[in-house]
């Protein structure tokens, strides 16, 4: 099936986000192989001799800026006093072998839409998520994490608070447990906003 110019078919899922088709951009590109690797099992790919931008920098709209292109929440349960003990100690060795990242309050109590308590790290290059990321997989033990991208602007999600519904539910990445968050307020806000959008057509 041929595919439509960029950015291509969009799909709508149950919360009525729209996603530009992963092959966007791709439409003439040179067929794949189906030859498989010494493996059996993988493929072999056709070589550029070119990495993506994406090893470099994060791709757009994740913000390259001051915010940070992933905020990173490791939860804890407060009244747990294993976890709150692991918790202060993960805190403490992150600040220790990561402190080139941003490593924010060691709250000890839920705080917006985190329903448990937590702390948050900020990750500003690929190369810092490449490494933290897999070395939070090892290390954060007992404790939930999630990974979150920060967007800017994006022509089919306008408003910041749709922004930061997308990037906290659908655009989520889960180390351990999924932690229900209440996103109830940004849904609220979001929904405020469209309507008066719409009072302004009127």
């Amino acid at each position: 099936m041929q595919m439509s110019e960029t950015p291509g078919p969009k799909m709508a899922d149950s919360l009525d986000f729209n996603y530009t088709s992963p092959l966007a951009g791709y439409e003439n590109a040179p067929p794949l192989p189906e030859e498989r690797t010494d493996d059996g099992k993988s493929y072999v790919n056709n070589q550029t001799g070119v990495k993506s931008v994406a090893y470099e920098r994060f791709i757009e709209p994740l913000d390259n800026g001051r915010r940070g292109g992933f905020d990173v929440h490791v939860y804890y349960f407060q009244n747990n006093p294993q976890q709150t003990q692991y918790a202060r100690e993960l805190w403490e060795r992150i600040r220790h072998e990561f402190p080139e990242l941003r490593i924010y309050t060691l709250w000890d109590r839920p705080i917006g839409p985190h329903p448990v308590a937590m702390f948050e790290v900020n990750v500003f290059t690929p190369a810092q998520f490449g490494a933290f990321i897999p070395w939070l997989a090892i290390w954060r033990g007992p404790l939930s994490v999630l990974v979150h991208p920060n967007t800017t602007h994006e022509d089919d999600v306008p408003h910041e608070l749709e922004r930061e519904l997308k990037n906290h539910t659908e655009r989520a990445i889960w180390l351990g447990e999924r932690i229900p968050l209440d996103v109830g307020r940004f849904k609220s806000l979001v929904a405020a906003f469209k309507r008066a959008e719409s009072n302004k057509g009127e």
